[in-house]
């Protein structure tokens, strides 16, 4: 299911532009426009899920697939060696701003401590 008013569901359909990074028939990664990190992309299933609250047992082997190409591209990105931060926020409390979810990973640089 894809919701039309989603900027993350136009992002996965091609009509609004990314800086793809990695992209299959589940997912898509793309630079984060307001980077915090040298390294810092977005990873997104295609399928809406408003956050990980919505996840099911039918979604998780898509979650794992992601969870998966995020390490291969803090690898292929050479952030893997020397440490990086995966990031999801679900719902208004825990930060989340974009009702889609989503993981950014953030790495190339020494992070702050601090939790999220």
């Amino acid at each position: 299911m894809q919701i039309s008013d989603c900027i993350f569901c136009q992002i996965a359909q091609g009509k609004i532009p990314s800086e793809t990074v990695y992209e299959d028939d589940g997912l898509i990664a793309f630079k984060d426009i307001n980077p915090l990190a040298p390294v810092h992309l977005v990873v997104i299933p295609k399928i809406h899920l408003r956050s990980l609250n919505d996840v099911t047992p039918e979604n998780e082997p898509l979650i794992g697939h992601l969870l998966g190409v995020i390490r291969r591209l803090a690898e292929e990105l050479g952030v893997a060696e020397s440490g990086y931060r995966v990031v999801t926020n679900t719902g208004t409390d825990g930060g989340q701003v974009v009702g889609h979810l989503h993981f950014h990973l953030l790495g190339g640089q020494a992070l702050n401590a601090r939790i999220g």
